[in-house]
């Protein structure tokens, strides 16, 4: 609408103010933008800007989904390194010395079993002794005293005060007086990272796990070594031959006598089967005996 000068003059008497023309559709079409733009954005929302990350945030944790994983979520294992060649790793340990095979042990990806691992079994016992006993594990524990259960871990204290050797360093307890070297007694296992409970060893799993016994022989160089159980003797001599034909007769490992014997889960479930076992540890008190 238009307005004269007469009809102008008018309205400012009153108090009104007449925007000129210009003015008027300028800001009529100012008012239609506005709306506009308030139609899109309640049909359309502005884009949320990203804020900046705290100051004290990582990089890594910056980078992470902003939304946690379901506490069941399950988190992904490492895939294990490949393994190396037959006899590549037996060279890459040959220098170790106790410390470093601890780490390799403790750190080892070279088969299944680095998935999911709590822990590893490494050994016990003096690291001077002249009898190394590899034994099948039983328990479920994380040291070699929980390895071998409440039952299994005294028939083994048994047979080692049998043999007059203490038992106290073997199973990782402090002995109450130093130990002469020829009564000392390593305990030690065919593999360093347990299997599922109830399942054998497997036989990649062994052959993955002997260089690290290999190189544990090699550092103690017992006088004799006695294997307890099907899965410790093929650590040890690398044979697929049942138990029954390995027991009885001595057999070599780096050029140091092998007595093979009864693992003890299966004396605690035959205990006639005792006397076998005693006879096998004489043996390898023999073996000792023929060597000096």
């Amino acid at each position: 609408m238009s307005w004269d000068a007469r009809q102008t003059a008018m309205l400012a008497a009153i108090g009104l103010r007449v925007w000129p023309r210009a003015r008027a559709a300028e800001l009529e079409s100012q008012e239609l933008v506005e709306a506009d733009v308030a139609v899109a954005e309640a049909v359309v929302p502005r884009p949320v800007q990203p804020q900046p990350a705290p100051a004290m945030r990582s990089a890594a944790s910056a980078a992470a989904p902003l939304v946690p994983k379901p506490p069941s979520a399950p988190v992904p294992a490492a895939a294990p390194r490949p393994a190396l060649p037959a006899g590549a790793r037996e060279q890459a340990l040959a220098g170790f010395d106790w410390t470093e095979l601890r780490y390799e042990a403790a750190e080892c990806q070279a088969c299944r079993l680095c998935q999911g691992r709590r822990g590893h079994v490494f050994g016990a016992g003096e690291e001077a002794a002249d009898w190394l006993i590899v034994a099948d594990p039983s328990g479920e524990g994380e040291d070699p005293a929980q390895a071998f259960g409440g039952e299994a871990a005294a028939l083994l204290a048994n047979m080692l005060r049998a043999l007059k050797l203490d038992p106290a360093p073997a199973l990782g307890r402090a002995a109450a007086a130093p130990v002469e070297r020829a009564r000392q007694a390593y305990i030690s296992l065919p593999l360093k990272c347990r299997p599922a409970a109830g399942r054998a060893p497997g036989p990649e799993e062994l052959q993955q796990c002997r260089p690290i016994l290999a190189r544990q022989v090699a550092l103690l160089q017992p006088r004799v070594i006695v294997a307890l159980g099907r899965a410790s003797a093929q650590a040890l001599l690398g044979s697929d031959e049942p138990l029954g034909r390995l027991r009885g007769r001595v057999h070599r490992h780096q050029g140091i006598p092998v007595v093979v014997s009864y693992g003890l889960d299966y004396l605690l479930r035959s205990p006639a089967d005792k006397a076998g076992a005693w006879a096998d540890l004489c043996l390898a008190l023999e073996s000792i005996k023929a060597g000096s």
